[in-house]
């Protein structure tokens, strides 16, 4: 799915946590495995990312969940560069479904 299709399907408030969750992996990415970040940054800008890319990010952003809604007595605090709830990283997998990867 290029932007303009993504654009139509998703909401805009989808699409920013798309696009903002997105950024921030491909930040994190960088900093840890260059190749992979460059084939990842590739194919995001062409609207479709390979099998492995869509893999690492469903995985990243599981593992990043830091709006878990436990308050101090129930679990530890998450700490992370950017906010991110159960709800987006529903919104993420569900984008990468609808690209066609399995999440």
């Amino acid at each position: 799915m290029n932007s303009k299709d993504m654009q139509q399907r998703m909401s805009s408030d989808e699409r920013r946590t798309v696009e903002r969750l997105v950024s921030a992996w491909l930040e994190e990415t960088g900093r840890h495995d260059s190749a992979a970040a460059r084939e990842a940054r590739t194919g995001w800008e062409r609207g479709s990312l390979s099998d492995r890319s869509a893999e690492d990010l469903a995985t990243w952003v599981t593992a990043r969940v830091t709006d878990t809604a436990f308050n101090e007595d129930e679990g530890p605090q998450t700490e992370g560069p950017v906010r991110i709830t159960p709800s987006d990283k529903d919104t993420v997998h569900g984008w990468l479904r609808s690209q066609g990867h399995t999440v």
